[in-house]
């Protein structure tokens, strides 16, 4: 059994909270507008993780991250990149990629809005964590966490990590 935790647009934000979580995880995924190398290494003292670039990093990020991500875990095909729009919306380039590779998980970010889409067409769930970051239109920060096992996503749990207005560091 594998325990994901899924969050995105931290923009430079890191805090105890998000920590506490990660150290739960078996694996991280961070769906892009990261900010800075110090999130992801910060994170990687936890777990593994698998991260994606987003419109609002620049030249480090994208060094140290690529635009997309296809990955496995425990037979559970996973493709991220950080603009994906909803389904039945996906941009044309993400259609074909999704066609392509069938994954069973589809995680983006950048929108700030947590959803969690069945797409019964393309055969996935369609993950968006919305925002656990303090820059943003989002009231509420949050994440996704749930586990993988044998070819099955269950737990799905939300995390609200509190007020986006209300941060204190």
């Amino acid at each position: 059994m594998t325990k994901v935790l899924l969050l995105s647009d931290t923009h430079s934000h890191i805090d105890q909270r998000i920590l506490n979580y990660a150290q739960k995880a078996d694996v991280i995924f961070h769906a892009g507008d990261i900010g800075e190398v110090k999130i992801l290494k910060a994170l990687e003292n936890f777990a593994p993780v698998y991260a994606v670039y987003g419109n609002i990093d620049g030249q480090e990020i994208r060094s140290y991250c690529p635009k997309e991500i296809v990955v496995e875990i425990e037979k559970v095909k996973i493709l991220m990149h950080h603009i994906g729009k909803y389904p039945p919306h996906y941009p044309p380039k993400i259609q074909e990629k999704i066609k392509e590779i069938k994954p069973k998980l589809y995680f983006c970010g950048h929108s700030h809005i947590l959803k969690v889409i069945p797409d019964a067409k393309n055969h996935l769930i369609h993950m968006n964590p919305g925002a656990c970051g303090k820059y943003g239109f989002h009231h509420i920060r949050t994440m996704l966490r749930f586990t993988i096992h044998q070819e099955k996503i269950s737990n799905l749990e939300v995390i609200e990590l509190g007020l986006r207005s209300s941060m204190k560091n």
